[in-house]
This record gives C-alpha cells, sequence and structure tokens, in this order.
C-alpha cells in the first residue's frame, strides 16, 4: 500500500514538470513588459486629443513627457537594486501594481500639470522593467542562450508599442479618453495576478525538472552578493565596461523616445493625421523593432559562425550593425510621403531593437548575478537622462524649427555610441565561447 502511494506521489511530480520551462517564464515576463508599453505609450497615442481637450501646448506636452522620463531615469537604479535584495517576483509586482494605479489615476486629469504628476509617478513604477529584463535572464538562462533570449525578452519592449495604437483607438472609441487610460490599467492589474501566482525563481520553481535546473545552473556562477545601495552604485560605477554599455544607451535612447511620445503627434502635425490614422500606422515601427529583437540574437551566432567571434564580439558587432541601419532616421528629414516616412522609421526601429537587446545581453555577460538588475538599472538611467533632455528640446524647438533636424540627429547618435562600445568592451582577442 505504502509502495503504492509512493508510486502515485511519484508520478503527480513527474507530471508536474514542463519541458522548456524557462521559456515560459519569459514569455510571462514578457507579457507584462508587454503590458508596460502599453500603459506607457497610451499618452502619446491620446496626445493630439489631450492637447485640445485640456487646453496643452506642445511644450507643456514636453513637460508631461519629461515628468515620466525624468522619473524613469532617478528610479531604475533603485528599482534595479530593490529587485537584486527582494527578489524578482516580489520587486517587479509592487512596481506593477503602483504603474496600473497611476495609469488608471489618469482618467482624473484636469489639466497639464495634474498628467505630469501622474506620470512622474508611473515612470517611476514602470522604471522596473529594464532592470527586471536583466534579471530574468540572469536567473532562468545559461550564458549561452542569453543572447537569444534578450532578444525574445527585448520583443515585449516593442509588441506592447506596437499593440497600443489598435488596442488605444478602440479604448478610446469605446470608453473615451478617461476609460482608455483606465482600460490599459486594468490590464496591467490582471497580469500581477498571473505573475504572483505562476512566476517562481528556478530553485523554488515546482514545475522545473532537475535536467532543466542543471543546464541553467550549467556556468556556476557564485551566489548573488546582496549589497547595500549606495555600495552597489559605487562599485558599478568603477568599472570601466559599465561605461561601455551607458554611453552607448545614451546615444541611442532619443530614437525610441520619440517612436514612444512623438511620433504620433509628428503625424499629426506634419502629414495632418487623425487618431483612426495615426492607429493604422503608428504600430508598424514597433512591429520591426519585434523582429529586430528576435533577430539580434541569431545574428550574435551568425557572427560567430562566419567569423569565430567571441561571444561578447559577436554581440558587439550585431549592436553595430543596428547602429548603420540607425541612419534610416536621417532620411524621414527628406521625404515628404508618409508611407516613406513609416517604412524608414521601421527600419530605424529595427535597428534599435538590436542596439538595445544587445546591450541588456552585454550587462547579463559581464556583471554577476547580484549586480545585474542594479547594472542594468543604470544603464536605463543613462538612456533616460538622454530621452528626457531630447523630450525638453523637442518641446521648445518643433513649433518653430520643425522635426526634420532632430531626425537628422537621432539617425548619427548610435554610430557614436558604437564607438565607445567597441573601445570599453570589446575583446582584443577572439576566445571561443
Amino acid at each position: 500500500m505504502s509502495q503504492d502511494i509512493n508510486n502515485t506521489v511519484t508520478a503527480s511530480k513527474t507530471r508536474r514538470v514542463m519541458k522548456n520551462l524557462r521559456w515560459y517564464m519569459l514569455v510571462l515576463f514578457l507579457l507584462g513588459v508587454t503590458v508596460n508599453y502599453i500603459t506607457r505609450n497610451s499618452l502619446g497615442i491620446l496626445a493630439p486629443e489631450l492637447k485640445d481637450s485640456l487646453g496643452i501646448t506642445t511644450e507643456q506636452y514636453s513637460w508631461i513627457v519629461g515628468a515620466f522620463q525624468l522619473a524613469y531615469t532617478l528610479f531604475q537604479p533603485l528599482c534595479g537594486w530593490l529587485i537584486d535584495v527582494i527578489g524578482l517576483k516580489l520587486g517587479f509586482m509592487i512596481c506593477a501594481c503602483l504603474w496600473a494605479i497611476a495609469c488608471i489615476a489618469h482618467a482624473g486629469a484636469g489639466n497639464w500639470l495634474h498628467l505630469a504628476i501622474l506620470r512622474f509617478f508611473m515612470g517611476g513604477a514602470e522604471a522596473a522593467a529594464t532592470p527586471a529584463n536583466a534579471k530574468t535572464l540572469g536567473e532562468w538562462f545559461p550564458k549561452t542562450e542569453r543572447p537569444i533570449a534578450a532578444g525574445w525578452a527585448g520583443v515585449g519592449f516593442s509588441i506592447g508599442a506596437m499593440l497600443a495604437p489598435p488596442i488605444i483607438y478602440f479604448a478610446h472609441a469605446s470608453f473615451g479618453w478617461q476609460g482608455a487610460f483606465m482600460f490599459t490599467g486594468v490590464l496591467a492589474l490582471l497580469w500581477v495576478i498571473l505573475w504572483w501566482a505562476f512566476y517562481h525563481n528556478p530553485e523554488k520553481h515546482p514545475n522545473l525538472g532537475k535536467d532543466e535546473l542543471a543546464w541553467i545552473k550549467q556556468d556556476n556562477e557564485p551566489a548573488p552578493v546582496k549589497q547595500p545601495f549606495f555600495t552597489a552604485l559605487k562599485g558599478v560605477a568603477k568599472n570601466k565596461r559599465f561605461y561601455g554599455i551607458a554611453i552607448p544607451a545614451f546615444m541611442a535612447e532619443p530614437a525610441w523616445a520619440v517612436f514612444s511620445f512623438w511620433m504620433p503627434l509628428y503625424f499629426a502635425k506634419e502629414y495632418n493625421m487623425d487618431l483612426k490614422q495615426i492607429a493604422l500606422f503608428a504600430w508598424l515601427p514597433f512591429l520591426a523593432a519585434d523582429l529586430g529583437s528576435v533577430a539580434s540574437g541569431y545574428l550574435t551566432k551568425l557572427y560567430t559562425r562566419l567569423f569565430g567571434y567571441s561571444r561578447v564580439n559577436s554581440t558587439i558587432a550585431s549592436s553595430v550593425t543596428g547602429a548603420f541601419m540607425m541612419i534610416s532616421l536621417a532620411a524621414v528629414a527628406i521625404t515628404r510621403d508618409p508611407i516613406v516616412a513609416v517604412i524608414l522609421m521601421s527600419i530605424g526601429g529595427f535597428g534599435h531593437q538590436i542596439i538595445s537587446c544587445m546591450l541588456s545581453a552585454l550587462v547579463v555577460e559581464s556583471f554577476d548575478k547580484g549586480q545585474m538588475a542594479t547594472v542594468n538599472g543604470m544603464r536605463g538611467s543613462a538612456a533616460w537622462i538622454a530621452s528626457f533632455l531630447f523630450s525638453l528640446l523637442i518641446g521648445v524647438t518643433a513649433d518653430k524649427i520643425g522635426f526634420n533636424p532632430l531626425f537628422i540627429a537621432m539617425g548619427f547618435f548610435d554610430l557614436i555610441g558604437a564607438i565607445f562600445l567597441v573601445a570599453f568592451i570589446a575583446e582584443r582577442r577572439a576566445k571561443r565561447a
């Protein structure tokens, strides 16, 4: 009888084991980042109506965007440190609850200052997404799989932005702009329930088999060391390799800020598009970004196979490839055809996500597990300082000189970043992975 019970328990445990569970956990995280970007981009999609309904000027709108970006800049290292200290599951869940509530509260805004305050709180909470990305990769994937996993994880950062225009248009048509904010906030709360129910770290996950756990732990990385916040920041700041990641991130982010927060206004201003037309076109650069995310990891494999590059150098080569693709944004300034402009932006979106995913891969490649979320948070802060400053620049110049000079600048920023990436990170001798 006892033997039968043991056999039943063993069979039950066997049935609970899921093969390739690490990829399911990545999909769960990807879904959260997708919702993160839907709530984040709701403002940009609704911007033309908000400007009319609440009497917001372009400069005031830039301060609304800037409030989000400033909070995102300041809080990324703190969110990263929090996730490193209390764990990915609890840390990311707390932040998701806060950004969902802040998004819902947007429905009560009566002027631009209300929106700016709410965007600041929302930006501080949403800042957890970037460090959580690095933590997920570090916890669930061995080093050999991290570039490809980083590419797939990057899909969440662009697929949410891709889905935002049709979702916001549907919510706006059904509930008005207030209801659109509430609808996207509720989506975030629903994801929080899924995250709490199904996410566990590898050592504690009831559905993870021993073989897959051994595969994840094959690199024998030391256990994470938890450090006080300022001690962690100081340690990272002394590492030259951090600047080889942070400076390219700084140069890359203005383009993504324009896609996320300014592209609808650009289409409305330059091509007189209404919300429906914007919803038809604004998602395409983000679709291209999704493809760039997926392609980025496989591109590193191609460089390794063709040229014998090490894992680090092939990741850098992929990022440099993306930097050259960003030149397409400079060509936006010389076209008056909206279809051509969308195609050029889409090439830029593809290139940007290659860069972004490969910078995330370099973080998990270059730093230990106890620092990954903190480092990626600091990288994100560097990126969002540029995003914040560029948005303020757009706010004071767009009505006077238009967007064209800004697109020309964005076309070449990433090539400057690529120089620092090669100088500070590239391995001078080829090392087989």
